[in-house]
């Protein structure tokens, strides 16, 4: 059977002295499109576009440093077992940054900069108007992941199934070729929540009433994603009870974040108003 989505031939371009890797760029481009989309959001409900840029240079860092943080603490025989090199725990263009931990940290970073500094609209307006544009970040960032031959799910028969060289083959699946995309099927997810939640809070008024919503709804959305995506991976992972560790952080995400909407929605639609599109 031909496959359709053939294994890449490399995962990095060098010019000059320069080595480019496509994992960094996917990240590079994916910030660069958040604040993009946020500046027009933040602008379109009446904020100064300038400060998404400014709270960028604090919330970036910090979410790089949570999400590797994250991944180097769920995984660390990786850079910590036997024969490891615990330096390549730094080495983040190689690939490996944990979703919850960037997103954690970065908001955090978010904060920081709202709480030392006058900005135009509230932490949760803010919030609410960058929710798209990083979804739509980590769908272009799991474009490295593909060219990285990493995060790939069980061995799959499907015509879209992804084709991983014989190194790069988890222990135990060594006579499988074809593997389930799961770094696609996250992607396209993430387009999908980012349509939802440019286009739904503006012509379903009932669903976000309150500023920080629409972020709550993102968590949430991606969330119950993700937690499906997870269970086709086969990646070296912490289990808890027999369920991968990143199962039971989504778990717990869902159900906070579908209480902090419950109880949005019973407060009421008062002045703390939602961002709508």
């Amino acid at each position: 059977m031909q496959l359709l989505i053939p294994s890449p031939s490399q995962s990095t371009i060098s010019a000059g002295p320069l080595t480019i890797h496509f994992y960094a760029l996917g990240i590079l481009i994916g910030i660069a499109v958040a604040i993009w989309l946020g500046r027009v959001r933040y602008a379109k409900v009446g904020g100064n576009a300038d400060d998404v840029s400014e709270v960028a240079i604090w919330a970036v860092p910090f979410g790089i440093i949570g999400g590797r943080i994250y991944h180097v603490i769920t995984s660390p025989e990786k850079y910590f077992g036997n024969g490891a090199n615990p330096i390549d725990a730094l080495r983040i263009w190689q690939g490996g940054l944990g979703i919850w931990g960037a997103i954690s940290l970065g908001a955090f970073g978010a904060y920081l900069y709202c709480r030392t500094h006058k900005t135009s609209l509230t932490y949760s307006q803010l919030l609410d108007c960058l929710a798209p544009g990083v979804v739509l970040a980590q769908a272009i960032g799991r474009v490295g992941n593909y060219f990285n031959q990493e995060l790939f799910g069980r061995p799959t028969s499907l015509p879209w199934g992804l084709e991983i060289d014989a190194p790069n083959r988890p222990t135990g699946y060594e006579t499988f070729e074809t593997f389930h995309p799961t770094f696609l099927y996250e992607l396209i997810w993430c387009l999908l929540v980012a349509y939802l939640l440019i286009k739904l809070p503006g012509s379903i008024k009932k669903l976000v009433t309150r500023k920080g919503d629409i972020f709550a709804l993102y968590v949430l959305a991606y969330t119950l994603g993700r937690s499906w995506i997870e269970t086709l991976r086969i990646d070296e992972s912490n289990l808890i009870l027999g369920l991968r560790l990143n199962v039971w952080v989504s778990l717990i995400v869902i159900v906070a974040s579908s209480a902090y909407l419950v109880k949005s929605k019973n407060r009421g639609n008062t002045k703390d108003q939602a961002v709508a599109s």
